[in-house]
């Protein structure tokens, strides 16, 4: 028997040339897929009525440490150095499985919340074999669209973070990819989430990469934040070792040299951008517009929840604001005219949504309202003061709107929020994730006193 969903007379922002923007428009879904989207459909169907909303793609979050959710909010005021300190150094090697179980549970419900129907979880707190188990049964549970980036255990800083000589385990990677992603057709796909040269030794380095293409697993990277690892030249380092490739994903790149954003571009690689977090805490200037000129399709990310806030409309204002303010500043400056090529409130969208799909690799899935693809479909109250009267849709979601706004999540043709509430137990998530905070702070401070 066919499941029809239809979401009847909504503002459609398809983000699909071919579709377009629909004023008033129809999207029916058929067994998770988008059968179609037209001005008016009839058809035997659940019918959700979208008058007053704005029906777009999910957001896409290609790089999120989701397993910090239960310390949010303890480093407001940090640097990136002091993350290294207060986070991977301090919390991380407290974590147990339950403490990852509940950060991914309460990180992707609150991503699903906020509009974000696909994650793509950094995860580099895998301190035993246990932990992401702990993490992807998380994942599973609240039915987000999510790729599990498998990282490194997070024990010791010096041991994992200064020249590592320690690789991530080749064997419990295989273990995992073979348990939970051998179809690769899922809801949850993998990928590798490696540290990368100037942070491990050239071998780790050279043998992760290895086994992430050993696996035909895409790799994920953070290049170039902040001053110390720009001087890394972390990308012609990958060059000069002959690892670059279109299976790569370079996370933040505040610092990249020239002639590395042409290395990225020549190998086809993408480019994951933390807005909030690389202006906030010293990464640099987010680098959209260089990503852009260099013909690449920039996505943006959350990155920690530990020191900003967990929701796409917070990274598509701080991307949007920065870049323009320093264009701006310079154009100023230099005593000329900004340039045609300015970003714009629509662009922003795209980012968020398209751009970001195809940087986690998902693109024939989702980031667009195509017919085809898995019905990923977010609809905005624009009836609220904080968005109407609606001039502009784009700019209307880009730059009005907020998670308040989000009124309907469909995941997999799965309503996942409905009328403005998770479908899902966000008590029990809550109880949880507050468990281990109080665990987490219990042994920290057991630690300082021994």
């Amino acid at each position: 028997m066919t499941d029809r969903t239809l979401l009847r007379a909504g503002h459609v922002l398809s983000m699909d040339p071919d579709v377009g923007d629909l004023p008033r428009g129809d999207v029916l879904i058929e067994d998770g897929r988008i059968a179609a989207v037209r001005p008016e459909i009839s058809a035997d169907a659940e019918v959700l009525d979208m008058t007053g909303r704005i029906v777009i793609p999910g957001f896409v979050d290609t790089h999120r440490h989701t397993w910090e959710a239960p310390i949010r909010g303890v480093a407001p005021d940090a640097t990136l150095d002091d993350y290294f300190v207060d986070i991977l150094d301090t919390f991380a090697p407290l974590y147990t499985p339950e403490d990852v179980y509940a950060g991914n549970l309460a990180g992707a419900l609150e991503c699903l919340d906020a509009g974000i129907t696909t994650l793509v979880d950094w995860s580099h707190i895998n301190n035993t074999p246990e932990h992401p188990d702990a993490a992807i049964q998380a994942l599973t549970e609240t039915g987000i669209r999510a790729q599990y980036a498998y990282g490194s255990a997070n024990t010791s800083l010096t041991d994992y973070w200064f020249e590592s000589k320690i690789a991530i385990p080749g064997d419990d990677v295989r273990r995992i990819r073979a348990k939970y992603f051998a179809s690769g057709d899922g809801l949850l796909t993998m990928a590798l989430a490696t540290r990368g040269p100037g942070f491990c030794q050239n071998d780790v380095v050279t043998s992760e990469w290895a086994l992430a293409r050993e696996l035909d697993l895409p790799i994920t990277v953070h290049v170039a934040m902040g001053r110390q690892a720009g001087r890394f030249g972390m990308v012609r380092q990958l060059h000069g070792l002959g690892l670059l490739g279109p299976d790569t994903t370079y996370v933040h790149c505040c610092y990249l040299h020239e002639d590395e954003w042409r290395m990225v571009a020549d190998s086809g690689g993408t480019v994951s951008i933390a807005p909030q977090v690389e202006t906030q805490m010293g990464h640099g200037w987010p680098p959209v517009m260089k990503a852009i000129e260099y013909g690449l399709r920039p996505s943006l990310s959350i990155d920690v929840v530990t020191t900003v806030p967990g929701d796409m409309f917070t990274q598509i204002r701080a991307a949007f604001g920065a870049e323009r303010a320093r264009v701006n500043a310079d154009c100023w400056q230099a005593n000329m005219p900004v340039p045609s090529s300015m970003l714009t409130a629509r662009q922003m969208l795209e980012i968020a949504t398209s751009n970001g799909a195809h940087v986690a690799g998902l693109e024939h899935r989702t980031g667009s309202l195509t017919p085809g693809k898995r019905a990923d479909v977010v609809a905005l109250d624009a009836t609220a003061l904080n968005m109407a009267p609606v001039h502009d849709p784009a700019a209307a979601v880009t730059l009005s709107a907020d998670v308040s706004n989000v009124d309907l999540v469909i995941v997999d043709g799965v309503i996942r929020k409905r009328d403005g509430k998770l479908t899902a137990d966000v008590a029990r998530a809550r109880r949880l994730v507050e468990e281990s905070r109080d665990r987490l702070l219990a042994a920290k401070e057991a630690k300082k006193t021994a």
